[in-house]
């Protein structure tokens, strides 16, 4: 019993990731933008909200970053910074094959404001 209870701990731990887990991975969009990162990100944050009222925006060192992430694991992680005169824009998927509820918006916003 030990042993499956274990073993089930496992696993619900394995699903887990971070953000940081996510850059690990090939980005599924990654382009410049002519605008700066602030306009790219407010015009990407309200469509994300509308797909996914989860989604949260933070500003960091060089940019912005958004995120779509439940309490167990994060979805999403779209980073935006300084490139110039503009922004480089890298969205990173959790399992981009997967059509989950909102997912397609998502990469759509990302995709129609640059």
């Amino acid at each position: 019993m030990r042993i499956l209870i274990g073993s089930l701990v496992l696993a619900v731990l394995a699903g887990c990731s971070t953000p940081n887990d996510l850059r690990k991975n090939e980005p599924t969009v990654s382009a410049l933008s002519k605008k700066t990162p602030k306009q790219y990100a407010l015009c990407v944050f309200p469509k994300w909200q509308e797909a996914r009222s989860i989604a949260t925006m933070s500003e960091t060192e060089s940019g912005y970053r958004l995120i779509v992430a439940t309490e167990m694991m994060t979805d999403e992680v779209l980073e935006i910074t300084e490139a110039g005169q503009g922004s480089k824009v890298v969205l990173y998927q959790r399992m981009p094959w997967a059509k989950m509820l909102g997912r397609a918006a998502l990469e759509e916003a990302v995709r129609d404001c640059l």
